[in-house]
């Protein structure tokens, strides 16, 4: 069978132009954390038709992922998520450029990726510590950024919205508070579209695990941590919801 790029994106175009599409291809977006909302931000965004995708992940696919994310399938067990993604797009889209990382996100890790031309970012972790980094680093440095609050012990992907940072602090979900919190110590109030959801998350019972973090210099740093329930459907629908945010903001100046 004859394959033919030409009309990948012909559904987009006739949505919202040739000259968007075109403009969509010369962006940069920075996907971090491949889990269950970032993978299918990274996968909206290739079809989408964005040109340039740095997905930073340390993680591989574990048995306990395969009910949510994206990489996750029987053969990709203990495999990078990052390289299983990258492969992925290319099955999209060959000519999307895609920068793999497969380390833990660190402040000095995202201050080399600001400086390499993003033109958005995607906060897709779940560790406070390193989302607050995140999100300050790339308000220091200009760069537009979306953050995912709380997506697990959630049943309702209907109550998924967009918000501003400001506008969350009532919402009954310890995560979201605790982000607010640290980044109100920081001076970060407000100017920060984030997606949360209305729905009080569900108390599930505690299970601690261990992980083990390969540095990319060679070191090997623990963290203990409780992870959440989560459903099949709650953490896509927030990524899709967060590419296209992503999208439409990328090609607003196109739009009627």
């Amino acid at each position: 069978m004859d394959i033919t790029l030409d009309n990948i994106y012909n559904r987009n175009e006739r949505l919202w132009g040739k000259q968007a599409q075109e403009a969509l291809f010369k962006k940069h977006v920075a996907i971090i954390g491949l889990g269950g909302v970032g993978g299918y931000i990274a996968e909206a965004l290739a079809r989408s038709g964005v040109g340039v995708l740095t997905l930073v992940d340390f993680d591989k696919v574990a048995e306990t992922d395969m009910n949510r994310q994206l990489p996750a399938l029987m053969p990709n067990i203990g495999q990078p998520k990052v390289e299983i993604m990258k492969q992925r797009i290319s099955f999209i889209n060959p000519h999307i450029e895609v920068r793999a990382r497969q380390e833990f996100c660190t402040r000095a890790m995202i201050e080399e990726i600001a400086g390499c031309g993003i033109d958005f970012a995607a906060d897709a972790i779940d560790t406070i510590k390193s989302k607050v980094e995140i999100i300050s680093t790339c308000k220091e440095k200009g760069i537009p950024i979306i953050s995912s609050l709380g997506m697990g012990n959630r049943l309702k992907p209907e109550e998924i919205y967009i918000a501003d940072i400001s506008e969350v602090g009532g919402l009954k979900c310890p995560f979201a508070k605790h982000v607010v919190y640290q980044l109100k110590k920081i001076g970060i109030e407000s100017g920060l579209p984030v997606a949360v959801s209305s729905e009080k998350p569900i108390k599930p019972a505690v299970q601690e695990i261990t992980l083990e973090i390969q540095q990319a210099n060679g070191e090997s740093t623990r963290i203990n941590k409780r992870p959440p329930a989560s459903s099949p459907f709650v953490p896509p629908v927030a990524g899709y919801i967060i590419a296209g945010y992503i999208v439409r903001e990328l090609i607003d100046n196109f739009l009627a």
